[in-house]
């Protein structure tokens, strides 16, 4: 964060914008510029004017405190006011000669006011003692209130400090979701206290190698991120994957295995031994009382991987005959009805990928992430059925395809990769919106196994993301939107970050994990 908030300070000095362009990501719905001035002393602490906000301050005074250490710290009031009217997220920001003021509806616009402000600061002329912020009114909200990422550990692990820095820029770029990808095939990365050996044995390996010493998270550490999240208005949603991408606790717990004879052996659950069901709800009694975001990702994508393993297993045959059921897939519906309703009794909200669409779950317990950009009728199907839809298709949001044509090292799709302008241009103004809840980037790791590859596929896609799911398709402006990045690009440079510029391709050098790609399972 330290070094993230000194680069900030150069960005007056990297690339001139027009004068009618402030130098902020994503750029607000509309600025006023006014004349003049307003003079901060540097290390100046802010403070609520009503004690009641002062916590969302915190993250404001915590990057101040890095940028500017001074001995004799003063303190400013701002004034923070909810007001009436207005969508979640929205807020105004006004800058005058003598006073700062930001009202919003809720205390997620409040904390949007206030990171706008940081950036307005940090970009800010300065001399010794002062910064000039400019006078001006913003008003401003989001085109969407999801504004995601997802981080997938279980095929690589990263660590509190990557997460934290990955929550950091989040923040910074008023991203509002981090879906926490823990649990699958290649390890499981959460210590649940009532099985202990799906971290001791199921945090075995990664995707690279299957020998690698168990890594995960502890609920310790758990709880910490989630707070350093939430004072970042970030929600952590998990992904417990289910009834598929099993192996892990699978190799844990054999006994809730849906089978071994299969080209996937162990990859899912056992959806006909009734302790599978008492297993996994216990696992969510503990998820739920870690995060306190209620929501919770039950994965239910590509059963069909593993399902072979079920031909094989007397218990999926017996309930077959018992229930009636005509295919696996009737099966596989019954598991995440059970499971949806689980969690809704333990006041999670559910959301599943997009082939959870057929199983009709109840629209007002789940949402629906629409993942398979090459089916356009799951998007459709789930729109008709009324469920919330959060859009995070592989093209353009997979951000472990490349950024460019001439990279080798992860996945394309028919030759098409996922360049900054592909996200940011998303969605086309075209676009069916009824019922979308937001934007998300994926971020799968089967190539990315260091800090430096993923930054490498991160920046500066993750800038292009933050104005896909804040501004609308009509206000955008490519040409503006490219002098911003530039500025962008330069603040990468000097933080040390291992970015892609599309700028000048041949500055920055593909960091490669792996040589080779596998056809790998999403």
């Amino acid at each position: 964060m330290k070094a993230l908030l000194f680069i900030f300070s150069l960005l007056i000095c990297t690339v001139g914008l027009k004068s009618q362009e402030l130098n902020l990501i994503p750029y607000p719905k509309n600025v006023k510029q006014l004349s003049g001035f307003y003079s901060l002393v540097k290390g100046t602490e802010l403070v609520a004017e009503k004690k009641e906000f002062q916590p969302l301050l915190q993250y404001f005074n915590q990057a101040w405190a890095e940028q500017y250490k001074v001995k004799n710290k003063q303190e400013l009031s701002v004034k923070l006011s909810k007001v009436q009217g207005g969508i979640s997220g929205s807020y105004t920001l006004r800058t005058d000669t003598k006073f700062i003021q930001i009202a919003a509806p809720d205390d997620s616009g409040l904390f949007n006011g206030l990171t706008t402000l940081l950036q307005l600061c940090l970009s800010a002329t300065a001399n010794k003692k002062t910064i000039n912020i400019p006078r001006l009114i913003i008003q401003d909200e989001p085109q969407f209130g999801w504004r995601g990422v997802m981080l997938d550990e279980s095929r690589h692990f990263f660590g509190t400090k990557t997460v934290k820095q990955l929550l950091d820029w989040m923040a910074f770029y008023k991203l509002n979701k981090f879906h926490w990808h823990l649990t699958d095939a290649n390890g499981w990365r959460l210590e649940i206290k009532k099985y202990p050996l799906l971290t001791t044995i199921g945090g075995r390996g990664n995707f690279t190698d299957s020998l690698a010493a168990a890594r995960y998270y502890t609920q310790a550490e758990i709880r910490d991120i989630v707070s350093y999240a939430s004072v970042r208005n970030i929600t952590i949603i998990p992904e417990i994957d289910m009834p598929g991408h099993a192996s892990a606790s699978n190799h844990a717990y054999p006994e809730f295995s849906g089978g071994k004879v299969s080209e996937n052996p162990d990859f899912t659950f056992d959806p006909a031994n009734e302790g599978t069901y008492t297993y996994l709800s216990n696992i969510l009694t503990e998820v739920a009382s870690l995060f306190p975001g209620k929501m919770v990702h039950l994965g239910g994508d590509e059963v069909t991987l593993g399902i072979d393993a079920w031909k094989s297993n007397p218990r999926v045959q017996n309930m077959m005959k018992e229930k009636k059921f005509t295919d696996f897939t009737e099966l596989e519906h019954y598991f995440l009805k059970r499971m949806t309703d689980s969690a809704s009794k333990k006041g999670l909200h559910v959301i599943c990928w997009d082939e959870a669409v057929s199983a009709n779950l109840p629209s007002d317990k789940v949402y629906i992430q629409w993942w398979r950009h090459n089916k356009p009728n799951s998007l459709t199907e789930a729109i008709s059925k009324g469920y919330k839809v959060i859009l995070s298709p592989r093209l353009p949001l997979y951000f472990d395809f490349v950024q460019d044509a001439a990279h080798q090292s992860g996945r394309k799709w028919g030759g098409l990769y996922n360049s900054y302008l592909d996200i940011y241009h998303y969605p086309k103004p075209n676009e069916q919106l009824k019922n979308v809840l937001g934007v998300q980037a994926n971020i799968w790791t089967e190539t990315i196994a260091t800090d430096q590859r993923l930054e490498f596929l991160l920046f500066p896609r993750i800038a292009a993301l933050a104005e896909s799911g804040w501004t609308s398709p009509e206000a955008k402006s490519e040409e503006k939107f490219n002098l911003r990045l530039k500025s962008q690009i330069a603040l990468y440079k000097a933080k040390g970050i291992y970015f892609y510029n599309p700028f000048s391709t041949k500055e920055s050098s593909e960091k490669i994990d792996f040589k080779k790609e596998k056809e790998v399972i999403d």
